[in-house]
């Protein structure tokens, strides 16, 4: 069963990469209404070993969630690229 990512926090601090700056997700399983919270590198986690992650963007599509490692060897997730230029992930509100 999927998850639906509803909002971020974001720690502060300069980051090169906007994503890394997300430190927890807070999302809800399809099919429930229990609220639930991981770090970056859960989700990351999660979404590595075959779970699937989604945000809704404003017209009601699912952008997935993907992993992704900076060259640094930061890891996080970010949206697969979609039409819309605004970033699915960070447009969420925060948590």
């Amino acid at each position: 069963m999927a998850i639906r990512i509803t909002c971020i926090n974001k720690d502060s601090g300069n980051h090169a990469n906007r994503h890394t700056a997300i430190s927890r997700l807070g999302w809800i399983q399809d099919g429930t209404s229990d609220k639930k919270y991981n770090t970056r590198l859960e989700m990351y986690d999660f979404v590595k070993d075959g779970g699937r992650a989604y945000v809704l963007d404003s017209q009601g599509d699912k952008a997935y969630l993907m992993t992704a490692i900076t060259v640094g060897g930061t890891k996080y997730v970010k949206t697969v690229a979609d039409e819309t230029r605004a970033d699915n992930l960070l447009s969420l509100p925060e948590c």
